[in-house]
């Protein structure tokens, strides 16, 4: 579009702004002020009696003032989201999910909105609220990497570490083809060589209840490594199990109390357990399929056996956005500590959008120069999907949970997730991947079909 001259200036109409999503749909078009015929109108004459001459009205005046204007609406275009219009958004997710039930949590600086979506079990008429208990899945990991940062940081471990260092006595771990071992970075990073699962679930077992400690580490030394440590992703579940066991042997206690004494009691996380009470399981959500009991996932807490609300995720998102200290930098964990571009290959990291980078448990998709950057967790099973991503540079993120429902989604969920965080945050949406990798945890040779794409 051509600038607009006057009187010898000229200014260039700024883009239109977009927010775009299958959500909501708002176009916002900045005015043009172009005042048609005043160079021509003489003084006195038409529909400009009695106004002055352009002649008389100082050209950076009037450019000034035009500026002032198109600023003004520039401005007003990019103010944040309001939450009340995220509230909106979740509710088309949520019908476009075909999901039972979902919870939505969002932070920004210090906003906070908890909303439920649907029933919290079929037919209940009950809408779930923000003590409403819901499965983490693989969002689980994202606590056992935030307390191995924790333990390098005292010096208690290294990132380099071999796992070889934390096995039980006897035990021999698997190298790769030249002898290069499993580091505690790359079971961290998925980069360990291990496949994804020790296999798949025996029948009428509880979800998240196998493989227990016991099994996976009679199961490791008989495994050949799929490629030498360090470099190529394959996402691995039992390699965040493995890394669970670690960080438990470096402490000297379980895994369970690790996380009670790291995570939970020092955010004030009072529904977030491997172990829910009575009164916790009957909060929470269930979907359209029978999924089992709600019960002890010690055996998986390291990579998927979390249980929580999203009162309690909002603190954890307070936490790590490091809301109450402004200013402090991206946490280790969330740092990118590879780029899959150079590796030889990378499995089972696309599931809300095309890697550009791997942290510790978290993935960066987005230009990671541009403010659309984000860093995020997938997760699914036992019925749910969840997610959790965040804008560090904006200090937003959202956690969202959904239950499986009778019908399929009509939407890809990560991306319009992504989509709803990015207009929270203000900035431009990431483009729609072309491919979507669909995984979850096996458990039973008949998968069920969630709401949407699910990772673990």
């Amino acid at each position: 579009m051509p600038g607009i001259k006057l009187a010898g200036a000229e200014i260039s109409p700024p883009r239109a702004a977009y927010i775009d999503s299958v959500f909501m749909r708002r176009k916002v078009n900045l005015p043009l002020i172009f005042p048609s015929g005043l160079s021509s109108m003489a003084p006195g004459t038409g529909a400009h009696a009695g106004a002055p001459s352009p002649g008389s009205i100082p050209a950076r005046a009037v450019a000034g003032a035009m500026l002032l204007i198109v600023c003004a609406a520039w401005a007003a275009a990019q103010q944040p989201l309001p939450l009340a219009d995220a509230e909106l958004r979740g509710s088309t997710l949520f019908r476009q999910s075909g999901a039972t039930g979902m919870v939505l949590v969002v932070v920004r600086n210090h906003e906070v909105l908890i909303r439920g979506y649907g029933e919290t079990s079929p037919r209940s008429g009950i809408r779930p609220n923000a003590n409403a208990l819901v499965r983490l899945c693989s969002i689980s990991k994202v606590f056992t990497a935030e307390m191995l940062m924790q333990m390098a940081n005292e010096g208690r471990l290294r990132l380099s570490d071999p796992l070889q260092r934390f096995a039980p006595p006897g035990t021999i771990v698997p190298r790769g083809p030249s002898g290069t071992p499993i580091t505690l970075l790359n079971l961290a990073t998925h980069t360990s060589g291990l496949r994804r699962e020790v296999s798949s679930y025996p029948s009428n077992t509880p979800h998240f209840t196998f493989p227990d400690q016991a099994f996976r580490w009679k199961w490791l030394p008989r495994q050949r490594l799929i490629s030498t440590p360090g470099t190529a992703a394959l996402y691995s579940n039992v390699g965040f199990d493995l890394l669970g066991d670690a960080l438990a042997t470096a402490a000297n206690r379980p895994y369970a109390e690790l996380l009670n004494e790291r995570i939970v009691r020092p955010l004030g996380l009072g529904d977030t357990t491997l172990s829910p009470s009575n009164d916790q399981c009957a909060r929470l959500l269930v979907g359209a399929r029978d999924q089992g009991p709600c019960t002890d996932t010690q055996p998986s807490g390291p990579s998927g056996g979390v249980y929580s609300t999203g009162a309690d995720m909002a603190r954890t998102l307070d936490y790590l956005l490091h809301i109450p200290a402004p200013g402090a930098p991206m946490g280790p964990a969330m740092r990118v500590y590879l780029n899959p571009a150079q590796l030889k290959s990378a499995e089972g990291l696309n599931h809300a959008g095309e890697a550009t980078g791997i942290g510790l448990a978290w993935i960066q998709i987005g230009d990671p120069n541009s403010l659309s950057a984000l860093m995020e967790k997938t997760g699914g099973g036992a019925g749910f999907s969840t997610y959790i991503a965040l804008s560090p540079k904006t200090r937003t993120g959202i956690f969202l949970a959904l239950t499986d429902g009778q019908r399929r989604s009509e939407v890809d969920f990560y991306h319009e997730a992504n989509n709803l965080l990015a207009a929270v945050a203000s900035v431009p949406p990431l483009p729609p991947q072309a491919h979507v990798e669909t995984a979850a945890r096996k458990r039973r040779p008949r998968p069920h079909h969630p709401p949407a794409p699910t990772a673990q």
